[in-house]
């Protein structure tokens, strides 16, 4: 770990995966670009140091020119690109390659090709050595990208937090200072989720916030929100998510005492996975792992057959509709674990098998996290 000013980084991206990715980003520029002559220009400061390491593998003839542009104080964005400075080549009719050493909102970006455009240059490509998919915001295409990272603040190679660490070749990350072990549960129709969720709330003092539990509580209670909620549902129409987030936000303030909590039901799509990050970073917080029960379609269809028996429960009785909620499950999911693969946050548990084993699977996911 390693301290600048106030803040504590911790050991994220080592100095042999940047450079390995260099070189193969700059394999795919030196394909692209055999025979031109084109201009690099690297953006300051964060950039020198990719910069350098690109103009060093860089086979034919070119010229180098740096500029600079800021759009960050501290830790934050300030959304406010400032104007273009050093740029005095003439750049009419060439070829311009954009050297940045992190792409997150495209701010920055954006200014830069407007400013580059009116300079009337042939083609602008733009190479970046970390690239934050989760927080860019504009079209522009960015035709060569080094490393993506999720959308944390990092320091090193380049990239400093208040002047400092940019001489670091190894590249970290701020550290949280929160130890909540936050989780979003997953699992088929069938799988046990909700016996590994009370289990796991226990044995953890976690938090279960069922989205469905969350729901009926407020609506049976008429509060705000689940009078709100409900004038949706009476309409036949879905409850926006700011509404449903307004609502576990409300259960994560009344239960401050908790180590964490386990996400049942929420979220769903990609978006309400953004809006939920939102929610825990709001409260100094972050998902700390999706985890998903794995069980063999046939397997979960003879359970949920067997459950129908004495659930009551018309779902249950009805094979080709527990096929399709089966389906609708794996869609959901596909969608979601895309989501946190990007974050490195993705498990996938065997959920065949007594109870007992499989809380014991999931028990060493969590111990590892």
């Amino acid at each position: 770990m390693i301290q600048l000013h106030d803040l504590q980084f911790t050991p994220y991206i080592s100095e042999e995966k940047i450079m390995n990715s260099i070189e193969e980003l700059t394999v795919k520029i030196n394909d692209d670009l055999k025979g031109e002559k084109p201009l690099f220009i690297g953006v300051l400061n964060g950039s020198f140091m990719f910069a350098t390491e690109i103009i060093k593998r860089f086979d034919g003839d070119c010229e180098v020119s740096f500029i600079k542009m800021s759009s960050y104080e501290g830790t934050a964005t300030t959304e406010e690109v400032k104007e273009l400075i050093g740029l005095k080549e003439d750049i009419a009719g060439r070829t311009v390659v954009v050297l940045e050493d992190i792409v997150d909102t495209g701010n920055t970006i954006e200014v830069l090709i407007e400013k580059l455009q009116e300079k009337k240059c042939k083609e602008i490509k733009i190479a970046t050595l970390f690239y934050k998919p989760e927080a860019y915001k504009k079209e522009i295409k960015i035709d060569y990208i080094g490393i993506s990272i999720p959308n944390r603040f990092i320091v090193g190679f380049g990239l400093d937090y208040d002047g400092l660490g940019r001489n670091l070749t190894d590249v970290y990350q701020l550290k949280s200072d929160n130890n909540m072990t936050n989780l979003v549960l997953f699992g088929p129709p069938g799988a046990g989720k909700g016996t590994q969720a009370e289990v796991l709330k226990d044995k953890y003092n976690l938090k279960h916030i069922s989205t469905g539990d969350v729901f009926r509580y407020n609506i049976k209670n008429a509060t705000e929100l689940g009078t709100l909620a409900k004038s949706y549902i009476d309409k036949g129409q879905l409850v926006p998510d700011e509404v449903t987030i307004k609502m576990l936000s409300e259960e994560v303030d009344k239960n401050s005492e908790a180590k964490g909590f386990i996400f049942d039901g929420f979220p769903r799509t990609e978006a309400q996975a953004q809006a939920l990050k939102v929610l825990l970073e709001s409260k100094k917080a972050s998902v700390s792992a999706m985890v998903a029960l794995e069980v063999d379609d046939e397997v979960l269809v003879q359970r949920l057959l067997e459950r129908g028996k004495t659930s009551g429960r018309a779902d249950d009785a009805d094979e080709n509709v527990i096929r399709n909620r089966i389906k609708v499950y794996y869609k959901e999911t596909a969608i979601l674990k895309e989501y946190y693969e990007k974050e490195d946050k993705y498990f996938g548990v065997d959920g065949f098998g007594e109870v007992p084993e499989i809380t014991s699977r999931l028990s060493k996911v969590i111990d590892n996290l």
